[in-house]
């Protein structure tokens, strides 16, 4: 039998709002996501230099007390053993660059030269003052490596999927995102699962996209990026749910009826097509700043160093294979629209929204699961998530000092990105790549009537291994949300 790749109407490369759509780019990007890229992705995830990474889980919430936290077997991340992990990723100076080396000098023989050594103290002082810089750059915090807190986790062994973290405490994590930190005055709510909360989600909706379409380009893309890693993280949670667990077995799939709740049309009073629009989105963007990267990586010093030269060598020519797919990509994001206009009041709009994701990042360190915060901290900032969504946008707004990278190793590079930071952004896009690979469905009924499901591209020997009560498709189709 075959299926066919749900299909979504998404908006045109280069603009920040829905009013930029056209009707070919849905295929375009999942033809390319689909056919080009997403194997060699996760070829490349699969590696050990993007499997293995460093975060502290132990950090405190910094904005409400945290009763406890989940007690699932299924929230619990299992540390690596420190012979599991490669020397060359636990010899962390040696990661990205090589070690620089001494610049050799005629030593001064008069009595009378001047003494140009540093004391300890002044050379802390430096090493404190180039970390202020970095910081000043970044879109989210990066965990140090060097706290004995920190540990390093397999993410092939605590894959993102459903661990049954859910009810107050969890949405009390998004809501704090969304009211808090996307620029939305309190009286304006956002629509969300309106049948629950609201009583009349049509008028509320049309009133928050009206406030939205008044805000500037900026704030709209802002709030569609968070909205798109949202959207991208449900997407995993009902793929990878746990559909059976027994004292013998867990079984592991999708979960349609919970995609069905977060995406559906008439299920969601039409905010699910919005969602998924905005995580094509977040994809447009997360490529662009792999795009942008590629003369950084195109360093002879940049190394993915594990200490087994030949994969080393092999892995950096595949990172650069899909770095070079991601430039070829003919629908590129232009963030040249981003923070144009007056120097000043661009300046501050950008520290603004700098200011914003890096509170976002800190509260992944509310979130009470372990694997969720590791996720949610890699793809957004402080970890996994926000840390590599973060890292994306330091890329796109870093052009001069990337363009400036010096051909040689004598002089110090303008722009840096530690291994924390590589890590997470392409586990981060692998992420993203895969929400958009998942988006399969075909129907029981014909008409695109009765029940749907969503579906991986495998072989299927019986209707129910896609959870079917009888072998009836009726229909299938792409999905246009317009």
């Amino acid at each position: 039998m075959k299926l066919v790749v749900l299909v979504l109407l998404l908006q045109v490369s280069g603009c920040a709002d829905s009013r930029c759509f056209c009707q070919e780019i849905w295929t375009t990007i999942d033809g390319f996501n689909n056919n080009q890229l997403f194997s060699k992705l996760q070829t490349l995830l699969e590696s050990d230099y993007f499997r293995f990474y460093k975060v502290n889980l132990n950090k405190a919430c910094p904005f409400w007390s945290s009763s406890s936290h989940c007690g699932l077997n299924d929230c619990a991340v299992k540390p690596c053993s420190p012979n599991a992990v490669p020397e060359g990723i636990r010899s962390h100076n040696k990661v990205t660059e090589e070690k620089e080396q001494p610049v050799k000098c005629e030593q001064a023989e008069n009595l009378g030269a001047v003494d140009i050594s540093l004391s300890k103290e002044t050379r802390e002082a430096l090493l404190n003052w180039s970390k202020h810089d970095d910081e000043a750059e970044r879109f989210c915090f990066v965990d140090d490596e060097e706290s004995p807190d920190s540990q390093y986790v397999d993410l092939l062994l605590n894959p993102e999927r459903f661990t049954g973290y859910r009810g107050p405490e969890a949405w009390q994590i998004w809501n704090s995102i969304y009211e808090e930190n996307c620029f939305k005055p309190y009286t304006i709510k956002r629509p969300v699962l309106s049948s629950l909360f609201h009583s009349s989600p049509g008028s509320e909706s049309n009133t928050f996209y009206s406030w939205l379409e008044g805000q500037c380009v900026e704030k709209r893309a802002f709030y569609r990026l968070i909205s798109g890693l949202h959207s991208s993280i449900n997407i995993h949670l009902s793929a990878r749910y746990l559909l059976e667990d027994s004292w013998f077995q867990k079984k592991w799939g999708h979960n349609v009826s919970d995609f069905r709740q977060r995406f559906d049309s008439e299920l969601t009073y039409g905010e699910g097509p919005k969602r998924l629009r905005n995580l094509y989105f977040l994809f447009l963007i997360e490529l662009r700043a792999l795009a942008k990267a590629l003369p950084f990586f195109q360093q002879p010093s940049f190394r993915l160093f594990t200490g087994r030269p030949e994969e080393d060598r092999r892995h950096k020519e595949l990172l650069l294979h899909i770095l070079q797919l991601a430039r070829s990509f003919p629908l590129a994001f232009d963030e040249t629209s981003l923070f144009a206009g007056d120097e000043k009041e661009a300046a501050k709009l950008k520290e603004d929204i700098r200011l914003a994701f890096l509170n976002i990042s800190r509260i992944m360190d509310c979130v009470g699961c372990f694997k969720c915060r590791l996720w949610g901290k890699l793809q957004a900032g402080h970890t996994l998530v926000t840390q590599g969504l973060g890292t994306s946008l330091r890329i796109l707004f870093s052009e001069r000092q990337i363009e400036a990278l010096p051909t040689s190793n004598v002089q110090r590079p303008s722009f840096q990105l530690s291994r924390q930071e590589v890590v997470s952004l392409l586990n981060t896009f692998g992420r993203v790549s895969t929400s958009i690979r998942e988006l399969r469905v075909c129907y029981q009924e014909p008409n695109y009537r009765g029940p749907h499901y969503i579906l991986e591209k495998r072989d299927y020997n019986n209707f129910s291994d896609w959870g079917s009560q009888n072998s009836t498709v009726g229909s299938m189709r792409r999905v246009r949300f317009t």
